[in-house]
C-alpha cells in the first residue's frame, strides 16, 4: 500500500483556491525576500539606494554592489530553490518516498565529480565548460543508475532505482575525494563550490542551462497528472493503463534536466528539494500537479532566506548557502521526526 499522503484519493485534497492563495502569498513573500537580499548583506543599503540602482544608475559603490553582486545572485537564488523544490517534489513521487530528494539519483555527485575532473584535467576551462560538465554529470549518473536497477531477475522498482543511486553516489563521492587528494589546485578551486554557494557566481551562465530548464519544467507539467496515477502503486497503476517505465523515464528526466541545472549554477545544496514539498503538501493535496509547482514556489522563498541568513551567521563574512540550508535543515528534520512525517 502507498503512503497515505501519495494516494489519490483522500482527504489530501483541497479546494484549488487555497492552493491560489498560497502561491499569491508564497509570491509576496518572494518579492519580499529578493528586495531584502538587494538591500541588505555585509554591506547594508538603504530602500530608496535599492530603487535608485535601477530607475537612476550612477556607477557608485552601492550601486554597482546591487546591479552587478546581489542583483544576479537574488535571481540565481529564485531559479535554483524552484528548480530544486519541483525536482524534489518528483523524486518523492518517483519513488514513493516523503524522505526523498534529487540526490538520491547521485545527480550531486554526478555533477561534482563531472567537474573536479574537468578542473583536473582541463587548464583552460571556463566557468561556461564547468556548467556544461555539471549537466553531463547529473545525467551520467542518473542514467546509470536507472541502467543498474535494470540489473537482476525483478523489474525496476522504485526502491532499486533508490538504491542504484546511492551506490552511484557513493562511488563518485570517492572519485572526488580521490581528486582533490592528487590536485591541491583543484581542492582550491572547488572548495566553494562544493560546499554550494550564490557567491560570485556568473549569471551569463544561466544563457547555457536556461533550454534545459524549460525543457525540464515541461516535462514537470506533462509528468504531473501520470504521477498521481503512479502513486498508487504499479499494479493499480498498470491496472489503470498507466505505462509504467514511461513514467519513470519522465519523472528522472526532470529530476535530472532540473537539479542537474540548479547543481551547475550553484553546486550542490542540499535540504531544498526535500524540504519544499514537505512544506506544501498539506495545502497541495495529493494533487501532484499542485505539488510540484507549490514546491518549486516554496523552494524558491526556501533559497532566497537561507542566502540573506547566510550573511548574517558569521559577523563581517558571508557562509556558502549551502551549510546554511544543512543548518537550517536540522531543526526541520527533528521536527518531522517529532510529528512521525517521515515514518
Amino acid at each position: 500500500m502507498p503512503d497515505p499522503e501519495y494516494s489519490t484519493t483522500g482527504s489530501l485534497r483541497v479546494q484549488p483556491s487555497k492552493q491560489i492563495i498560497f502561491l499569491f502569498i508564497n509570491a509576496v513573500a518572494v518579492a519580499a525576500l529578493f528586495w531584502c537580499s538587494l538591500a541588505y548583506g555585509v554591506v547594508s543599503l538603504v530602500a530608496s539606494g535599492v530603487l535608485d540602482a535601477f530607475i537612476a544608475f550612477d556607477g557608485s559603490r552601492e550601486h554597482l554592489i546591487i546591479i552587478d553582486t546581489r542583483l544576479p545572485r537574488a535571481v540565481l537564488a529564485v531559479i535554483v530553490g524552484a528548480s530544486l523544490g519541483a525536482a524534489g517534489a518528483i523524486m518523492q513521487a518517483l519513488a514513493r518516498n516523503p524522505i526523498a530528494a534529487p540526490e538520491l539519483l547521485g545527480v550531486n555527485h554526478g555533477a561534482a565529480l563531472f567537474v573536479a575532473a574537468g578542473s583536473f584535467l582541463l587548464t583552460a576551462a571556463n566557468a561556461r565548460h564547468f556548467v556544461l560538465l555539471a549537466l553531463a554529470g547529473a545525467g551520467v549518473a542518473a542514467a546509470l543508475s536507472y541502467l543498474i536497477s535494470l540489473l537482476g531477475p525483478s523489474r525496476t522498482s522504485s526502491t532499486k532505482l533508490v538504491l542504484a543511486g546511492a551506490a552511484v553516489t557513493s562511488i563518485s563521492a570517492a572519485l572526488i575525494q580521490l581528486i582533490l587528494i592528487l590536485h591541491a589546485q583543484t581542492l582550491d578551486e572547488m572548495r566553494f563550490w562544493l560546499a554550494g554557494s550564490l557567491i560570485g557566481r556568473d549569471i551569463t551562465a544561466l544563457g547555457s542551462v536556461a533550454p534545459i530548464l524549460v525543457v525540464g519544467g515541461l516535462i514537470s507539467v506533462l509528468v504531473g497528472p501520470k504521477l498521481n496515477i503512479f502513486a498508487s502503486g504499479d499494479i493499480t497503476a498498470q491496472s489503470l493503463g498507466l505505462h509504467i517505465v514511461t513514467v519513470r523515464v519522465m519523472a528522472v528526466s526532470a529530476v535530472v534536466l532540473l537539479a542537474g541545472s540548479a547543481v551547475a549554477l550553484a553546486g550542490p545544496i542540499a535540504f531544498i528539494g526535500l524540504a519544499a514539498p514537505h512544506m506544501v503538501r498539506g495545502l497541495a493535496g495529493a494533487d501532484h500537479r499542485w505539488i510540484i509547482v507549490l514546491s518549486a514556489s516554496a523552494g524558491a522563498a526556501l533559497l532566497l532566506f537561507a542566502d540573506l541568513a547566510a550573511r548574517f551567521v558569521v559577523p563581517g563574512q558571508e557562509i556558502p548557502v549551502g551549510i546554511m540550508t544543512a543548518l537550517i535543515g536540522i531543526p526541520f528534520f527533528l521536527a518531522q521526526v517529532r510529528k512521525g512525517s517521515l515514518s
